[in-house]
């Protein structure tokens, strides 16, 4: 058992392609999506105590039952081989609600973290059985990097991307509700899916293959998300997209030098840059 402070990094994610394929019984909806791990993200700090507890920086983050950490927590504790305790700071960078996983990866750190501290040793098949019951993105978190997701998000097929880019990721202070995008979206138009794992075989990103289909209503609901993407294309992006259902919209740009140069034009926003983790 770890019986020292420790602080983990806990990465963002972005969608870079997105499609909703369709619904199941339980009122899931199945999708096709390759998630991208950003170096961008929070901490969190595992202090050994008496008790378990969690605490954050965002005063506007509820540290309840309601919050992912504490039920990632509460569902390793069953596994427990040990009676230690854990408090659990959270510092939170990554925008809530944005379409940036940040909630999801939180929790998947601390399967990750708990697995380890607590001697568990389960497999990284068995996190990730376990992190379905929490969030449908969790279980991208269990491995990260770059992943072709279907089904709910569970079925996860690792992948390498063939060449290297910076992202900048532009926030606007809008709450999407990703129910509400789920259900305005039409689901009748059927569309095949592109064989990625083959493209990439070519050794080059095809960028103009890549879409996010929550912007077909998204953008005309918040056409101030949709502005964004065209001034990202405008100022240079090689391909530029919703992450989830938004709002966070992200931009994908050869360089660092070339997103700081864009980044220039979105003062008025949340930026941040960022690398993905291959």
């Amino acid at each position: 058992m770890l019986e020292e402070l420790v602080r983990i990094k806990s990465f963002a994610k972005v969608n870079l392609y997105l499609r909703v394929t369709g619904i199941v019984s339980n009122g899931y909806h199945t999708l096709y999506s390759i998630f991208q791990e950003l170096d961008f993200h929070d901490i969190l700090t595992f202090t050994p105590s008496s008790k378990f507890s969690i605490s954050c920086n965002r005063s506007d983050l509820p540290c309840d039952d309601s919050n992912l950490c504490v039920k990632a927590y509460r569902i390793m504790k069953e596994f427990a081989l040990t009676s230690g305790e854990w408090s659990i700071h959270l510092e939170k960078n990554v925008p809530m609600g944005a379409g940036l996983g940040g909630g999801s990866s939180n929790a998947a750190t601390v399967l990750k973290f708990l697995n380890k501290a607590w001697g568990i040793n389960l497999s990284e098949d068995e996190l990730i059985n376990i992190a379905k019951k929490i969030s449908a993105d969790a279980p991208f978190f269990i491995r990260g990097k770059t992943q072709i997701a279907g089904g709910i998000g569970e079925m996860l097929d690792p992948i390498r991307l063939p060449e290297q880019f910076n992202l900048l990721l532009i926030c606007p202070k809008i709450h999407i509700s990703t129910s509400w995008a789920y259900r305005e979206l039409d689901l009748t138009i059927k569309k095949e899916n592109y064989k990625f794992r083959n493209l990439f075989d070519k050794k080059r990103i095809f960028w103009e293959l890549f879409e996010n289909q929550f912007e077909t209503v998204v953008f005309p609901a918040y056409p101030e998300v949709g502005r964004v993407k065209n001034e990202l294309i405008d100022s240079g992006a090689q391909y530029s997209g919703l992450s989830g259902s938004g709002s966070t919209v992200f931009g994908v740009f050869k360089n660092k030098e070339e997103a700081q140069k864009a980044q220039k034009r979105f003062n008025s926003f949340i930026t941040y840059i960022t690398l993905p983790i291959f």
